[in-house]
């Protein structure tokens, strides 16, 4: 195995990468005047963002994290809040609310973070029901069901809005810093920690490892990165409602990990490439959508359960070195 799956390799799974970043960052300019590809090419890129990070967790830590989109969503509405009524710019307000939605994520999640495989998986769904409700009934704060539209976009500091291929490359940037920063993390003696927690709690703990410690490390920097695809959302898409930041979102994203790959850093990346884009490039036929869509997931669940990217590793790995073929980060 090679990076960016193993610590220190520079191998096809790097030349990899850097192949799908180039591409990125090209895909914006070929979308050309057509902004609904621009529009595709940069919902596919926040879900690229999300997808690492939730990788982080569920990939590295071994915690499936379903009130994800909630955490998201308190960033958002605190952003739009001291955007819209306080007079913030958006630069500002995106770190603070951020940061702010971090410390509540962390806060409410941290009976369930004591809590692990199944346990904190339904822990985190009740935290995620309760944040959707709460989005429905303050209405005052939210605007309901009703939603919030017309959003402003983000002033660049030059003068004027930032729209159409500034913010898709804004957006394609963002997802590859943040999936090389996910890189960074995985291969950092903080990384090492969550995949000793991941394989045995138990025994990491044995080996001075402050198990729930790290877990609200690792909670907090995942919240931090779902609350900034959150901030970048509402402002891209121009509308949010509670539905936005629903359990769907978040078993959506969930699907895109498993699907590429968890626990390896290409994995989510080619999951949200292939998955992302097809409700927005079949909207008009959604029963081919769901079928395609639903198929995809079954046949990856079933054929090659570590994921697509996970099998085509292990594949490699099986004719680089047999011996080496089970072996994981």
């Amino acid at each position: 195995m090679s990076w960016p799956d193993r610590p220190g390799g520079q191998g096809a799974g790097g030349r990899l990468a850097a192949v799908i970043a180039l591409l990125a960052l090209a895909a914006p300019f070929a979308a050309g005047d057509n902004r609904y590809l621009g529009f595709v090419v940069g919902m596919t890129a926040l879900n690229v963002l999300w997808a690492s990070s939730m990788n982080l967790l569920y990939g590295y830590l071994g915690l499936m994290p379903l009130m994800f989109a909630g955490v998201a969503g308190i960033a958002t509405y605190a952003m739009i809040h001291l955007t819209a009524q306080m007079g913030w710019s958006f630069w500002l307000a995106t770190p603070v609310a951020c940061l702010l939605a971090a410390v509540a994520g962390v806060l409410l999640g941290l009976p369930s973070l004591r809590l692990k495989g199944f346990y904190f998986t339904l822990c985190s769904l009740v935290i995620q029901t309760v944040l959707t409700l709460a989005f429905i009934f303050f209405p005052t704060y939210t605007n309901g069901d009703t939603g919030i539209n017309a959003i402003a976009a983000p002033q660049l500091p030059g003068g004027g809005p930032l729209s159409g291929l500034a913010f898709d490359l804004l957006l394609v940037v963002l997802a590859i810093t943040v999936t090389f920063a996910v890189g960074a993390i995985v291969r950092s003696p903080l990384g090492q920690r969550f995949v000793a927690i991941r394989e045995d709690e138990l025994l990491a703990e044995a080996l001075g490892i402050h198990v729930t410690r790290y877990k609200i490390t690792g909670f907090f920097i995942m919240s931090l990165l779902a609350a900034l695809g959150g901030c970048l959302s509402a402002p891209y898409v121009g509308f949010v409602s509670p539905r936005s930041f629903d359990v769907l979102v978040s078993l959506n994203v969930w699907l895109m990990v498993a699907f590429g790959g968890r626990g390896t850093l290409l994995g989510p990346v080619i999951g949200a490439l292939i998955l992302a884009p097809i409700p927005y490039l079949l909207q008009d036929l959604q029963a081919l959508r769901d079928i395609l869509y639903g198929g995809l997931i079954i046949l990856v669940t079933l054929a090659m359960p570590s994921g697509l990217y996970g099998a085509l590793r292990a594949r490699r790995a099986r004719g680089a070195n047999p011996a080496m073929a089970e072996q994981r980060v």
